[in-house]
């Protein structure tokens, strides 16, 4: 008994995991369980030259070294669950080669682009004043100034809003770097124009979803071709209308498909402002709070030192 968990502690330490984490931990250990079957090894607990084989099995399917290693951390995370002990050493060693590898023929991280304000005005003025035009607009406007992930955005209910003189506080209840769950609270100041204020676009959307009855539940939700919004709270989390992630990125290509932009995705409303903010001479400390990245995060800088490569440039001082 001691070494075993209880149903409902064991519900709860599965509760733990984010669902997008859950979800991606769940489709890779299955992902391996098929190989090992294939292979004729054992998946748990799996030998250090299991992993190892199962890295260089992925290499030669080509995948991005970064997908390798959640992969690897998946497998590591199923095991600690489990109560395993599992050794990754001589699997990242594989993976530190194919990284030499695949830097060597030219591969890069595939990202998103960075969305200006430029490109997000063009998107915005796609838009009409329907409820999914009102919609769209604070999904966009929302997403960039909070530098939102869209499973935070996909999350946010009608009561996680609240006016301040100042614009709005935002309450992100779940977030990918809050390990602990504790939540945080996003400032989001009034914009100069009224086209790119994330404030009063926000509010013009929570009156028209106000003026349907609807004043609690999901913020962002599906609109039928009627024009009505759907779905209701209920305590089960079903037929509420929230929209997924997935939905969320949906809307953001569109939008720029018909803003005639290329390759802009939900990830480009967090990687934009990042990169402007840098360029305008923000802190980085701020910027990281602001997008809910680990004060020790390096993703942050990805975003920076683009910025900071030509606003800093030493060449700018020597005189050419």
């Amino acid at each position: 008994p001691d070494t075993q968990l209880t149903p409902s502690a064991a519900a709860r330490v599965a509760d733990g995991w984010t669902t997008s984490t859950r979800t991606g931990y769940t489709r890779d250990w299955t992902t391996f369980t098929t190989w090992c079957t294939h292979a004729g090894r054992t998946p748990l607990p799996a030998t250090a030259e299991t992993l190892a084989s199962y890295v260089d099995h992925l290499a030669t399917t080509a995948l991005a070294p970064a997908t390798i290693d959640r992969a690897l951390g998946a497998i590591a995370s199923r095991h600690a669950a489990d109560g395993h002990a599992v050794s990754t050493k001589a699997a990242r060693m594989a993976l530190r080669s194919y990284n030499r590898q695949w830097a060597r023929q030219g591969g890069r991280r595939r990202q998103a682009p960075a969305l200006t304000v430029h490109d997000l005005r063009r998107m915005l003025e796609t838009t009409d004043d329907t409820l999914v035009g009102l919609r769209d607009r604070t999904l966009l406007l929302l997403g960039y100034a909070m530098m939102a992930r869209r499973s935070e955005l996909a999350a946010l209910d009608i009561t996680d809003l609240r006016h301040v003189p100042d614009g709005l506080e935002v309450f992100v209840a779940t977030s990918k770097t809050d390990k602990d769950a504790a939540g945080a609270t996003v400032a989001v100041p009034y914009g100069t124009l009224l086209l790119t204020c994330p404030v009063r676009t926000t509010t013009a959307y929570l009156q028209a979803l106000t003026d349907t009855g609807i004043t609690q539940g999901p913020l962002l939700r599906s609109v039928d071709r009627h024009g009505r919004p759907a779905g209701t709270t209920d305590a089960a989390g079903r037929g509420t209308g929230r929209m997924s992630g997935a939905g969320i990125n949906l809307v953001v290509k569109r939008l720029a498909f018909n803003a005639d932009l290329q390759n802009i995705t939900a990830h480009s409303l967090r990687a934009g402002p990042a990169t402007a903010a840098a360029a305008a001479g923000a802190p980085r400390a701020w910027i990281a709070r602001q997008g809910r990245w680990s004060e020790k995060s390096t993703a942050v800088d990805t975003y920076i030192r683009p910025a900071d490569a030509w606003r800093d440039n030493p060449i700018r001082k020597v005189g050419l």
